[in-house]
């Protein structure tokens, strides 16, 4: 399979050198700077609670709280591969009191995979902020006979039955991250065959795996460490251009078996559309500072993420050009939602 592989240096590039486009035409002329917020704030997670991204967002939405004087609320939305969540914050008041953080999925994947939507990811969302590049992991039950993708290879051909593993959702990066694994360890210099199992969140998947009821999953750090720390799974590699920040240890596809799998996923912040500029610029602006400091970045790190926090026009840059790659992709792998 012929792909098109970008990785976390592509994107941050992308991001900090895009012009700024602003959210310019969105907003009202009549906004009063200061004037917000005057309630809480619900940011809609289109995840399972206690998931990555849950995790994640509830460490912004800390910080957040204290610097806007609101409460900022998380609001776990999952299904569909983001689009139950999504589709709440696209069709929502654009008064900026509802925003909306998913992963690239939303906007890079589903267009794709889904002959319809609810909602126009490009029109109905408008872009907020590049919040951090994040880290995927493969792992399996902790007693594996395997230490690494060769010796797992190996063990899933002599298997008897196709292996199993699992994502986030079919269409997901998780999935498609999958399907290039299986064409990359399959067929007759590979190990034997694989069969994708989609999941509501990779914290499910992960406890199947622990269980034996699931052979391999894609999971992210702040979802496998408890079940490593408590020696129920073991992790075997980490996809992306360089090894994560979190798990050094770890070694990425390209030390263990196969080169340039440098795929990256992202996480960002959206608003609905109409949602006046001077809010959207200040929520990015109170989001840069956020994970920007020193004991918020340590904790996203720790979590797998690489902070960023790109300006509106900059994520709207990075999803120009990251969206064609991730349809081509689509395309190529055959991903289909059943």
């Amino acid at each position: 399979m012929t792909r098109k592989a970008f990785g976390r240096r592509t994107i941050v590039g992308a991001a900090l050198s895009a012009p700024f486009l602003g959210s310019a035409g969105l907003g009202s002329a009549g906004w009063a700077q200061g004037a917000w917020p005057t309630k809480p704030i619900r940011i809609v997670v289109p995840f399972n609670p206690g998931g990555a991204i849950d995790a994640l967002v509830r460490v912004i939405a800390d910080g957040l709280t204290a610097r806007l004087g609101q409460q900022v609320l998380v609001d776990p939305k999952p299904g569909a591969n983001t689009i139950v969540g999504a589709d709440i914050v696209a069709k929502a008041a654009p008064d900026g009191y509802t925003f909306l953080i998913t992963t690239n999925s939303t906007h890079t994947n589903n267009p794709t995979l889904y002959a319809k939507l609810p909602f126009d990811p490009a029109k109905d969302l408008i872009p907020v902020s590049l919040i951090s590049l994040g880290t995927i992991l493969v792992v399996v039950k902790a007693d594996a006979p395997f230490n690494d993708l060769r010796g797992m290879a190996a063990w899933v051909k002599g298997l008897g039955r196709p292996a199993t593993y699992g994502s986030w959702g079919i269409g997901s990066s998780a999935h498609l991250y999958g399907l290039m694994f299986e064409k990359a360890l399959s067929g007759p210099s590979g190990g034997g065959l694989y069969s994708h199992v989609p999941y509501r969140g990779d914290v499910p998947a992960l406890q199947d795996v622990a269980n034996g009821t699931l052979d391999i999953t894609w999971a992210s750090p702040t979802s496998a460490k408890p079940q490593i720390a408590a020696g129920r799974v073991k992790p075997l590699a980490v996809a992306g251009a360089k090894r994560s920040a979190s798990m050094p240890e770890l070694g990425t596809f390209a030390e263990q078996l196969i080169a340039g799998f440098d795929l990256s996923l992202f996480v960002a912040a959206y608003a609905p559309a109409g949602t006046p500029a001077e809010i959207v610029s200040r929520l990015q602006r109170e989001i840069k500072i956020v994970i920007t400091q020193p004991e918020v970045a340590e904790k996203m790190i720790a979590q797998g993420q690489t902070p960023v926090g790109s300006t509106p026009g900059e994520l709207a840059a990075v999803l120009a050009r990251e969206t064609p790659i991730w349809a081509d992709l689509i395309k190529q792998s055959g991903a289909k939602v059943e």
